[in-house]
């Protein structure tokens, strides 16, 4: 029987495991909630906002080093009335406060700690601060007691410096973008300047950390595809063939780590993220169309069959995140010693392994092992006095084997909750990697998954953010509703199936409807219908997600080509023209918008394929890496009145048939696969 908490808070009733985590904290957490501020005011006292996500490390460092600490938390109850934030359920209220620190301080990351106003007006704020002095950092206790000093006897200064900052993140939030033309040129310098700050060795984009880049990884492929220039090609294929050979990969059970600290793709910090796995298969599927080379089909199957196996809820929905630690220990599920792998493979196939898999007495990390591959299959074989074929089958045999044993080890801590949003991504790559790999499993996966959400994230029409425990709750945000109307439509794309399509256009009128500003354009990250927060502000910039405006705009611009809805499109070509500025001054942090950008100012072949779901003619079509396309697949024309593409269609003496239009021009129906090939090259 297990011992009762010494200490148990508010944030014993949600659902968040974030917050949950910190529910037997001696600290009297409060969630972000009206309850907080009104007794901050109540009791004349600041408040202290700490935001993190449950596989965030050294959000957890910081917990054990101080929110569980009874020194500190008697503080932190005494002087201040502390809520704990999951960034992931509350990026509206994040977004705001992040800006200020950054702004404050010059950089940002998590944990985010800010002091507020009763009135939410931040006046102090930072990321990790330590148990005591060190690393030219004050200690947690010394802010707190500073910061408690100060609102007793100099809080005029304060509300004063406060007050100034929040109309300088006023001008941020809301400053108004110079809408400009489209044009190619725009995707031409932005080309050249992602070329110029490629890192030709090691691959992705300047030095350590490393994150993946999927959004500018996409861009390069859609622009390779559209001038024939290589050298686009070869910066994707050496950014994925080193991160698929580095410790950010899963050597052992697939699916990608969050980023490494180093520039060559080999440490990474543990965690594995939904959208990062969702964002990387695609892009090696589309490798793999391109190339045809089947090493890129495996590392999307081995990262979808990771999703599928760890991350997947049986009710349809996709979890939000692992974590990097295990026991307490960062990244020990992960690593290994020569001595353990020799003892589960044996001499002789321990040997081969820990060459290739580069395992050495040593150790990469903290004298243990981070599998990575340092050498071709190739090359491997000729060191090792072996042919490639003896070498493929050890290492086959070595990866089920240490797998096998690596199931048995106590898991990294899993965030179960579903988010909206990152389902959207997951949803639109399973739809897609259904048809590119002909996979029924992988299309069931994405039908039950938009099923899911449709039916258990979604209050009296209105899409909602996050489902954990049977519970659902908050109000969606932007990109929300704009990635779930992006995985909804390429999810009808693929299936023919109208109530995808009906779900996408509801949604997306619905997000024109509540976050348009139609003062100045754009997006709003925030509902009409939201809580009032410190400011309303709108998101351009692509992080390790689409930005909410970005994502809309694709979304629109493929519902506009699908339904003929000119509105669509207007407002999808409004967002582009407001990010276009921006996009001059740092094109890599637009990924997302020069893939729109691309679809937009180039031709889009319109295919309508009449027949049986699963006919030759539309295997064809998502053989070849055709981005510049949209897709209705059906089996007869009886919804012509919603997708005029299909008015006036039929089959040819009763075979699929396939239309082809573009540039309002369109080629006689087709029903020969071959002749289908040469209308799409």
């Amino acid at each position: 029987m297990k011992s009762p908490k010494k200490y148990t808070n508010n944030l014993i009733k949600e659902t968040s495991p974030y917050l949950l985590q910190h529910a037997h904290n001696p600290v009297d957490w409060f969630a972000w909630s009206a309850e907080a501020f009104e007794k901050a005011k109540r009791e004349d006292k600041p408040i202290l906002i700490s935001i993190g996500y449950s596989a965030c490390h050294w959000c957890h460092v910081m917990e054990h080093e101080s929110f569980e600490d009874e020194g500190v938390a008697a503080l932190m109850n005494e002087h201040f009335v502390n809520i704990k934030i999951d960034l992931e359920e509350r990026p509206d209220v994040d977004q705001i406060y992040m800006t200020f620190v950054q702004m404050t301080t010059g950089s940002g990351g998590y944990p985010l700690n800010v002091f507020l106003t009763p009135d939410q007006l931040p006046f102090f704020g930072g990321t990790y601060f330590p148990p005591v002095n060190r690393y030219n950092m004050p200690s947690f206790q010394r802010v707190l007691s500073s910061i408690a000093e100060s609102w007793q006897n100099r809080r005029d200064e304060l509300l004063h410096s406060a007050n100034d900052i929040l109309g300088e993140i006023r001008r941020v939030g809301l400053a108004e973008m110079a809408g400009e033309n489209l044009n190619l040129e725009q995707l031409d310098n932005s080309f050249k300047s992602f070329a110029r700050t490629f890192d030709a060795t090691n691959g992705g984009f300047g030095g350590a950390p490393k994150f993946p880049p999927p959004m500018s990884l996409e861009f390069l492929l859609r622009y390779y595809q559209r001038t024939g220039n290589e050298n686009a090609l070869e910066m994707v294929r050496k950014t994925c063939d080193k991160m698929a050979h580095g410790g950010i990969y899963d050597q052992l059970g697939g699916g990608f780590h969050r980023y490494t600290v180093d520039a060559i793709w080999l440490t990474p910090h543990f965690e594995k993220m939904l959208y990062d796995n969702a964002q990387l298969a695609r892009i090696y599927l589309h490798l793999f169309q391109i190339t045809k080379d089947d090493f890129y089909q495996r590392i999307a199957v081995e990262t979808l069959e990771y999703v599928k196996r760890e991350m997947l809820d049986e009710r349809g929905g996709f979890y939000t995140a692992q974590d990097a630690d295990s026991e307490g220990v960062e990244g020990k599920f992960f690593v290994w010693t020569p001595e353990e792998i020799a003892e589960i493979l044996g001499a002789e196939d321990a040997r081969i392994f820990n060459f290739y898999y580069d395992a050495t007495e040593g150790g990469n990390f903290e004298e243990k092992n981070i599998l990575n591959v340092r050498s071709s299959l190739e090359t491997a074989a000729e060191q090792l006095k072996i042919n490639e074929e003896t070498l493929t089958e050890t290492l086959e045999r070595g990866r089920a084997k240490l797998f096998a044993e690596r199931e048995k080890r106590i898991k990294p801590f899993r965030d179960e909750k579903v988010l909206t949003a990152w389902n959207g991504l997951m949803l639109a790559t399973f739809a897609e990697a259904s048809a590119i790999l002909e996979s029924k499993e992988y299309l069931e996966i994405a039908e039950r998954n938009a099923d899911f959400i449709l039916g258990n994230l979604q209050k009296d029409g209105y899409l909602l953010r996050t489902y954990k425990d049977g519970q659902a709750k908050l109000n969606a945000y932007l990109e929300d509703y704009a990635n779930f109307t992006d995985g909804l439509t390429e999810l009808f794309q693929v299936s023919g199936e109208i109530k995808y399509l009906k779900e996408a256009m509801r949604l997306a009128d619905l997000m024109i409807t509540e976050f348009w500003d139609e003062e100045n354009g754009g997006f709003y990250f925030t509902a009409n219908n939201h809580e009032q927060l410190l400011l309303r502000s709108k998101d351009f910039y692509d992080n390790a997600t689409p930005s909410g405006n970005s994502a809309a705009a694709d979304a629109l611009l493929k519902l506009a080509k699908i339904t003929g809805e000119e509105k669509y499109e207007r407002f999808a070509v409004t967002v582009l023209r407001l990010i276009a500025p921006q996009i001059r001054r740092f094109p890599n942090a637009f990924g997302r918008v020069l893939s729109s950008l691309e679809f937009h100012l180039n031709p889009v072949k319109e295919i309508v394929i009449l027949g049986k779901q699963g006919n030759e003619l539309e295997k064809e079509v998502w053989k070849n890496y055709l981005p510049n396309k949209i897709v209705v697949a059906a089996e007869n024309t009886e919804n012509a009145e919603l997708i005029p593409l299909l008015q006036e269609r039929k089959m040819i003496d009763g075979k699929p048939t396939a239309y082809v239009c573009e540039n309002f021009v369109c080629q006689k129906p087709i029903t020969d696969k071959d002749e289908l090939v040469t209308h799409l090259s």
